[in-house]
């Protein structure tokens, strides 16, 4: 999904008081570190990834990861974090996707 530019503006505004709920250490990102990813995408729809001091990855190399294997959206970079988005299937979980929609 591409997002305009008032969606991201939306969903940066949104995850200003979200912490990280995901780390990426010396590890790196994985097939499975995805997986859980987005079942967490699933119940939350936007997230912050915090790229540890000691990764062999960098922040901007980690979305072009998440991008290329997966739906998943990244809306920002910056620093050592990434904020993804990825709008829930399930109406219960449905938080910011309306907002989003409405902006397109």
């Amino acid at each position: 999904m591409q997002l305009t530019g008032k969606q991201k503006r939306y969903l940066r505004s949104q995850a200003n008081t979200l912490s990280p709920i995901f780390s990426i250490g010396k590890a790196g990102a994985s097939e499975e570190w995805l997986a859980e990813v987005e079942k967490a995408l699933a119940k939350r729809e936007l997230i912050k990834v915090n790229v540890q001091q000691g990764a062999d990855v960098m922040a901007k190399d980690l979305a072009a990861f998440i991008e290329a294997k997966s739906a998943i959206t990244v809306a920002q970079v910056i620093g050592k974090t990434v904020l993804l988005y990825e709008e829930a299937k399930d109406a219960k979980y449905v938080k910011y996707s309306l907002e989003v929609n409405k902006l397109a």
